[in-house]
């Protein structure tokens, strides 16, 4: 069922490969008579290159002649193959069979398509776009122009993304006018282009690994991911190109083999099945076929800054372990609960930040796989974590009409409602599980940790290791093979591949492997059904490649290294820049985000809620570690990914990042009215990581208090983005100049009277004087004293308090 689930994915995933190829300009292979007959065939001539261009994947991928193609027809049989797989793939616009109209209705859902719409829609397939540019020339607008604000409604399709490859750089919009090509032939260039580099990366997918489709299909999905994220998914008449052919075709992906697998339980698979589909009535479209599960992890904080552990042996290894950790498990628990299902990865809509969403059947077997996942979910994390953390997961009954039309935005709400809920029934503590867990520690707790029973007893000696837990242990060993491999196995048997994590995974072993190519790309365990799955999880090459053959995830943290390679501690941070020997942490998250999905959208779609979750996501979990290996190199990313994020970095370094930070993301989203707040805090590079974190939650909390939030708080000052740069830079810069030469303890007074000039005292209304004062004895050039008082003045009857900010940067920057 799962291989099968697999080739309907497939199907559905490339409905709309011929738009890609239809665009490079290239000639499909067959002669001139052939090629009519495929657009007679397939009515619009992007389907027919969708047939056209099969020929070019099936060269990469498992056998879809001679092997088990079911639930398609098999080419090889010699019977009718109406029902083969690249037609139910290219038909979708003339849909004839019933596979045939289970990827068009999962099509025309996706794309949330009224009845009358769908209509008008399918009679000018391949018109012109609101933005007056044909298919050709079209590029991908940004969903982000077309949000409304509090602060703003949306704007006009200024922005589109250029037409590359997906990395870090390629995920900016442009001025649209700057990206599209002035005519056909060059705007054809580019599609062929893009093409080639398709094609050519499918040859890096280990050969191996055709024989298990799920496998393959993870690594080809990736594939497609990276050359397809930027490429418009619609290029009609009336019709915005604001959705990418990748997060249209993975949601059709995803629903049309929910859909077939619900008709498949129900056996509604006949005639009376595929006339209730093709109905123009669609009297089956209210029927609850779909099944959205929301999976949620809640404790993350608390578990990656963990405090109370008796050593501080190997803390930054833990740091690093912990924060990975969390991302492999929400990982793996994705892949537990598709695996109960016999989903395949395309299924798994959304996974980003602890948050995943997984589309499945409506069935009683895929509700009971949900209640048995998060049964499973719970002992796991009650054994291992003591509840510190645990995984929620809701579960939302929809139809396709849920998808149409204003119905979408209730589904959102119920979503939501849905997710929320099941953050308030935790291990079951509503129902009939014990309130109190019983626990032994034969060998005292973990030293690492503080509070988990420890299962190895203390050595002796002074070299001897603490007592610890088996957890801990893995933390630390992913901290290490963090800093050298690139590349994760998941594999049903632990003794099959090098050196496994200690632990089971919700029933899985992971093992780090080395980016170099090894045991053959793992063939012999591919062939065993031992590996399930094989993830890339290193940063982009500077020149921001994404795919290197492998399915890929976006989990890993950026960690500074040495010149010969090994990781640095915190201390090596701290002391990587001028002056002071401190760590600034930056926690943040982007405003609002609720409102931007639930009502930002004026006409949303599952295919466009998808992208935007993507596109949220790959700013903090793809461009930030990126960058900061880049650009701010002793600046640790302990995790980013969703929403938010949580660095640490030497003071100087971090603070300009995080302006950085706030300027890359209003070119990132095109505009001023979708922001982020952070929390700053400076400290000691030994401060435990616990109080680092808690430090910087109350700088974010002060941030987002802020009345518009969209603000950023160090040494106890909240302020604006806008006055943080005029603070952080200009001002900082004039500050310097006026008090080069003069005394530290100059600096120390403007301090107070920073905060004097912000006092409701009375007797602290004479600020200004005490600065004529202070500089009149301190500063003997009159001129330059003239200027300061001035300058100074006015900027602090300004910023009040807030400039404590450039002050602060100067007197840190003098000291060591």
């Amino acid at each position: 069922m799962l291989a099968a689930s697999c080739r309907v994915a497939l199907a559905a995933l490339l409905h709309d490969l011929g738009k890609f190829h239809e665009r490079t300009g290239l000639p499909l292979a067959a002669d001139r008579d052939g090629r009519d007959a495929l657009t007679t065939l397939y009515r619009y001539s992007h389907a027919a290159h969708t047939a056209g261009a099969w020929e070019e994947i099936a060269a990469h991928a498992p056998d879809l002649l001679k092997g088990d193609v079911a639930p398609f027809a098999s080419r090889s049989a010699g019977a009718d193959i109406t029902d083969s797989l690249v037609n139910a793939a290219a038909a979708h616009h003339h849909p004839d069979t019933f596979l045939q109209w289970i990827v068009a209705t999962a099509d025309r859902a996706a794309s949330g398509f009224e009845r009358h719409g769908f209509e008008a829609y399918n009679a000018d397939a391949e018109g012109e776009t609101p933005t007056r540019k044909n298919r050709y020339q079209a590029r991908l607008v940004t969903l982000f122009d077309q949000i409304a604000t509090a602060q703003g409604p949306a704007r006009p399709l200024d922005h589109a993304y250029p037409l590359a490859a997906l990395a870090p750089e390629a995920l900016f919009p442009q001025a649209r006018t700057r990206v599209e090509p002035p005519d056909d032939p060059s705007a054809q260039a580019e599609y062929a282009a893009l093409w080639q580099q398709f094609i050519a990366a499918l040859d890096d997918i280990p050969q191996s690994h055709r024989s298990q489709w799920p496998l393959w299909l993870d690594h080809f999905d990736a594939a497609w991911l990276a050359f397809t994220h930027a490429i418009p998914s619609a290029t009609n008449r009336g019709v915005a190109p604001d959705v990418s052919l990748y997060d249209h075709s993975k949601t059709v992906a995803a629903l049309a083999v929910a859909l077939w697998r619900w008709h498949e339980e129900q056996g509604k698979v006949g005639a009376d099945a595929t006339a209730r589909l093709a109905d123009p009535e669609r009297p089956d479209w209210s029927e609850e076929k779909l099944l959205l599960i929301q999976g949620d992890f809640f404790g993350i904080q608390d578990f990656i800054f963990a405090n109370g552990g008796v050593t501080q042996k190997h803390a930054h290894k833990l740091l690093r372990g912990r924060s990975f950790q969390v991302s492999l498990l929400a990982e793996l628990a994705a892949l537990k609960l598709l695996e109960a299902l016999q989903l395949p990865s395309t299924s798994q809509i959304i996974n980003a930040a602890g948050k995943f969403l997984v589309v499945a059947p409506n069935t009683a077997s895929a509700r009971n796989a949900v209640t048995q996942c998060g049964k499973d979910f719970d002992a796991w994390c009650l054994e291992h974590t003591c509840g510190e953390i645990g995984v929620g997961l809701a579960t939302t009954p929809a139809s396709c009409n849920d998808l149409v039309g204003g119905q979408f935005k209730h589904l959102i709400d119920r979503l939501f409602v849905e997710l929320d809920s099941a953050k308030h029934r935790r291990f079951g503590l509503c129902g009939e599980a014990p309130a109190v867990m019983p626990l032994a520690f034969p060998h005292g707790p973990c030293e690492y940790h503080g509070r988990y029973p420890a299962d190895r007893a203390r050595e002796a000696g002074e070299e001897g290791k603490p007592a610890s837990c088996a957890l801990s242990r893995d933390q630390i060993a992913i901290g290490e093979a963090l800093t050298r491999r690139a590349r994760l196995l998941v594999l049903r048997d632990a003794a099959t591949f090098g050196k496994p994590l200690e632990l089971a995974y919700f029933g899985y072993r992971v093992a780090f492997v080395p980016d170099e190519e090894t045991s053959g790309n793992y063939g012999d365990m591919t062939r065993e059904g031992t590996l399930v799955r094989a993830w890339d999880f290193g940063l982009p090459d500077t020149a921001g490649t994404t795919f290197r053959g492998y399915a890929r995830r976006f989990v890993n943290s950026y960690v500074p290294r040495q010149a010969d390679g090994t990781p640095k501690t915190l201390e090596d941070i701290a002391a990587a820049g001028a002056g002071k020997v401190a760590l600034v942490t930056l926690k943040g998250d982007i405003d609002n985000l609720g409102a931007l999905f639930q009502s930002g959208l004026e006409t949303p779609t599952f295919a466009r809620w998808a992208a935007l979750s993507r596109q949220v996501n790959a700013f903090f979990a793809l461009w930030l570690p990126w960058h900061c290996a880049q650009h701010a190199p002793d600046t640790y990313t302990v995790f980013a990914g969703g929403d938010d994020f949580f660095l640490i970095g030497p003071w100087e370094q971090t603070i300009a990042l995080a302006g950085q930070m706030r300027e890359a993301f209003a070119r990132y989203v095109g505009r001023d009215d979708i922001t982020f707040s952070l929390g700053a805090s400076m400290a000691h590079p030994k401060t435990p990581a616990r109080h680092l974190a808690e430090a910087a939650e109350r700088g974010l909390d002060a941030a987002k208090a802020r009345p518009g939030k969209n603000a950023a708080s160090l040494w106890g000052v909240t302020v604006g983005w806008a006055d943080w740069h005029d603070l952080t830079g200009a001002r900082r810069a004039d500050l310097q100049a006026l008090i080069e030469g003069e005394s530290t303890g100059f600096l120390y007074g403007l301090l107070r009277l920073a905060d004097q000039s912000a006092s409701p005292r009375p007797e602290d209304a004479l600020w200004r004087s005490r600065l004529a004062d202070r500089a009149s004895r301190l500063v003997a050039n009159r001129d330059k004293r003239h200027t300061l008082i001035t300058k100074i003045g006015d900027a602090m009857n300004r910023y009040k308090n807030a400039y404590r900010l450039p002050v602060s940067l100067l007197l840190y920057r003098q000291r060591r």
